[in-house]
């Protein structure tokens, strides 16, 4: 019996989702960040994150066209990083602050890699912080996701998506 897998975003195929970048500017901050298509028609999340200002993150995030991930168990990023820990994160709601899910993953520089994230172990928090009483991520519920970068990792950053997957058994 094989996995049951569904497409969120390839990059190359309908629909490509539209991103938008959140950077820690809306704090003072001066990191920047932007999702574009690559040459090679992989998702490319690149940018600066600066610690000066009291900055320290950047992300982007797209809200879904498909929202409903009940029956599957997680998402599966098919990345290459630069080394660096990165955060995918899911909102269950369409506004633009508010608890989210979030879980790091790392990543290996130059290489290609699978990344299983379950639903299970996805954490709600609000501005970079846990949220022990919010309730479980429901799956049936995925509004928008996005990817971030904090943790003080000052510098250029690079994370190349190929694809993105809901997973299931």
């Amino acid at each position: 019996m094989g996995e049951q897998r569904k497409t969120i975003t390839d990059f190359k195929h309908p629909p490509l989702l539209r991103w938008t970048s959140v950077n820690d500017v809306v704090m003072g901050g001066v990191s920047d960040s932007l999702m574009q298509v690559s040459d090679e028609g992989t998702g490319l999340f690149a940018g600066h994150l600066s610690l000066e200002n009291n900055g320290g993150f950047a992300s982007v995030r797209a809200p879904l066209p498909e929202n409903d991930f009940s029956g599957y168990d997680g998402i599966l990023l098919r990345v290459k990083g630069d080394g660096k820990r990165y955060s995918f994160r899911v909102r269950t709601d369409i506004l633009f602050d508010g608890v989210l899910y979030r879980q790091e993953f790392d990543t290996e520089a130059e290489k290609w890699i699978n990344v299983s994230l379950s639903f299970s172990s996805f954490r709600p928090s609000f501005r970079g912080r846990d949220v022990p009483d919010a309730p479980p991520l429901d799956p049936s519920r995925v509004f928008q996701i996005g990817f971030l970068i904090s943790d003080k990792q000052e510098g250029e950053f690079r994370l190349e998506i190929e694809r993105i997957e809901g997973y299931g058994a």
